[in-house]
């Protein structure tokens, strides 16, 4: 049940634990904004706060399977693809898309958290967990994602704190 599980990102510990009934069942290792933390629009930093997750995208696709704009390319990243796309933030295999809480601190206007497209979203293997890298959302490796992507649902409260 929804109300059963939480997720707890901590941003200090660059992790994701999984709660059910307030336990830990599952801890991931994350990387979040290389900005650090913050909730305006455009800053390429990672929102604090409560949020929940809003929409879950990709379920059953295969490992690796690149999304842009939130669908499904067709594309499998491998490390040819990002040599022809270099600039490209690769948004791998699962996506769970946030939604803020909390309204004029993440939610409405230049702070809102689904405008800003804020997800838990898989990445290439060959980027960093455990350090702060991405462009402010919170990063998983693929394997991670897909372990925690039938266990949560739209709903599930998701905090991020520093």
């Amino acid at each position: 049940m929804v109300s059963d599980r939480t997720i707890d990102i901590d941003v200090g510990r660059q992790t994701l634990t999984l709660l059910e009934r307030g336990v830990p069942r599952s801890v991931f290792p994350v990387s979040t904004g290389v900005r650090g933390v913050g909730q305006a629009a455009g800053s390429g930093r990672t929102p604090l706060g409560r949020h929940h997750i809003r929409i879950k995208i990709g379920g059953g696709a295969p490992e690796n399977a690149v999304f842009v704009g939130r669908r499904a390319t067709g594309e499998f990243y491998t490390p040819a693809l990002a040599q022809r796309y270099p600039d490209r933030d690769w948004i791998l295999t699962r996506i769970l898309w946030l939604t803020g809480d909390e309204p004029g601190r993440n939610r409405g206007g230049a702070v809102d958290t689904l405008r800003r497209y804020i997800y838990i979203h898989g990445c290439p293997q060959s980027e960093p967990m455990g350090i702060p890298a991405s462009h402010g959302c919170i990063r998983m490796r693929n394997a991670d994602i897909i372990e925690l992507y039938p266990l949560v649902e739209p709903g599930t409260p998701v905090t991020i704190h520093p």
